[in-house]
This record gives structure tokens, C-alpha cells and sequence, in this order.
């Protein structure tokens, strides 16, 4: 369990990490941050599709009934639905409101103690389930913690402020990975439903929030989003073959 832990909480650790991105922002461009951040999502749609399809949902195949996992991913897919549409952690209208910059921390800091529930649980299955769960996590993270930057500035906070407020949402991915592995005893039955649950979230952000983003690109830029869409998929699959899953 020693080593289990290690991964559990260095994977979280890296995650949060990714609170601070926004710093990168202060050298970039406007033109330069949308372009790699178009590269991150398209990139992030893949594998979170590629983590769902090849290894999330195989994996937990082997040990549940199959009516039980695809019921249990669609909950996950549905209740992100919910949550996204009430709670609005990745869009909103009226981004100019301030107090909505709190309320989109506050569901991003839930998001991602969810996602610490889930890395535990893929890691204390097997370290390369955990490996391939972390790489679709902090894929997807990457480009949200982008836009989520942008969207605190929108709303009116200074950007060292927004960078601070960022990492403290993105770093409950650490509680929650620590409550997953200390809990794990009381969670057996629990821990093997996260897993299925976690590829119907994988699934709704890829097709609900990155996919759509990709198709508004057009000419060579919309070809390349599609190329780097397939190469996620494709790592993925590597991953899987060469012993990753």
C-alpha cells in the first residue's frame, strides 16, 4: 500500500500544480494562450475519451456486471450534466459578475476533490489504471485551468489573486485523493463504482465541453484539432498495450 500511497499522492500533487498556469499567461499573448490552449483541448478530448473507452470501462468490465457499469457511467455522465449546468464551473453568461468568480472556485474546489476520490480509487486497483486515470485528469485540467484563469480575470480579480485562487480549487484534488486512500477500507464497495462513474464524467467533458469547442475551428486549424484529437486517443491506447492498463 506504501507505493500505492506514493503515486496516489505525487499524482494529486502534480494535478494541483496545475492551479498555477495561469503565471504563464503574463508572458504570453492573447493569440499565443488561445493557440495552446486549443492544442490542450484537443488533445484533452482524446484522451479522455481514450481513458473512458480503453481503459476505465474494461477495466471495471473484468470485475462488474456489465448492465451495473454502464448504468453506474451513465449516472456519472448525467450528474455532470446537473452540476455543470446549475453549478457552471467551465462556462457562464455574465462572466463580468464578480461574485460568480467565487461561485465557479467553489465548483471547480468540488470537481476536483471528486477527481482525488477517483485517482485513489484507479491507483489502489492498479498502479496502471491509476497511471492512465492521472494522465486523462490532468490532460483535460490543463486546458480548463486555462480558461478558468481567463475567467477570474474576466470577473475582476487581479491576476496574481486569480493564480492564488486557482491553485487553492485546484488543489482539493489532494483532500480528496488523501480521503479516497485513508478511506479505502471503508470504501471497498464504493471504490469500484468510481471507476465506471469516472468514464461517464470523462465522456461528458469530452463531448459536451471540448469536442464542441474543436468544430468551431476552421480550414487547417480545424484539420489539426482532429489530428491532435486522434493522437490522445491513440497515447492512450499505447498506454494500454505497452502495459498501462
Amino acid at each position: 500500500m506504501a507505493e500505492e500511497f506514493l503515486w496516489i499522492m505525487g499524482s494529486a500533487i502534480v494535478d494541483a500544480l496545475l492551479g498555477f498556469v495561469g503565471v504563464f499567461s503574463l508572458w504570453l499573448s492573447n493569440k499565443d494562450m488561445k493557440k495552446i490552449a486549443n492544442i490542450l483541448m484537443a488533445f484533452a478530448a482524446g484522451s479522455l475519451l481514450g481513458g473512458a473507452f480503453i481503459h476505465l470501462l474494461p477495466e471495471s468490465l473484468e470485475s462488474m456486471d456489465g448492465e451495473i457499469v454502464l448504468l453506474t457511467a451513465l449516472a456519472g455522465f448525467i450528474l455532470f450534466i446537473f452540476l455543470e449546468s446549475y453549478v457552471h464551473w467551465h462556462h457562464c453568461k455574465e462572466c463580468d459578475i464578480h461574485p460568480f468568480s467565487y461561485v465557479m472556485m467553489i465548483g471547480d474546489g468540488v470537481h476536483n476533490f471528486l477527481g482525488g476520490l477517483v485517482l485513489a480509487a484507479s491507483f489502489l486497483i492498479s498502479i496502471p489504471l491509476g497511471i492512465a486515470t492521472m494522465i486523462a485528469i490532468i490532460a483535460h485540467e490543463l486546458p480548463q485551468q486555462l480558461g478558468i484563469f481567463g475567467v477570474l480575470v474576466k470577473g475582476g480579480l487581479p491576476r496574481n489573486k486569480a493564480i492564488i485562487y486557482s491553485f487553492i480549487a485546484q488543489s482539493t484534488i489532494i483532500l480528496g485523493a488523501l480521503v479516497g486512500y485513508l478511506l479505502s477500507g471503508m470504501m471497498a464497495g464504493i471504490t469500484a463504482f468510481l471507476v465506471p462513474f469516472a468514464a461517464g464524467n470523462f465522456i461528458y467533458i469530452a463531448a459536451s465541453d471540448l469536442i464542441p469547442e474543436m468544430h468551431k475551428a476552421e480550414g487547417w486549424d480545424g484539420i489539426k484539432n482532429i489530428l491532435i484529437f486522434f493522437v490522445g486517443i491513440v497515447f492512450m491506447w499505447i498506454l494500454k498495450v505497452y502495459g498501462a492498463g
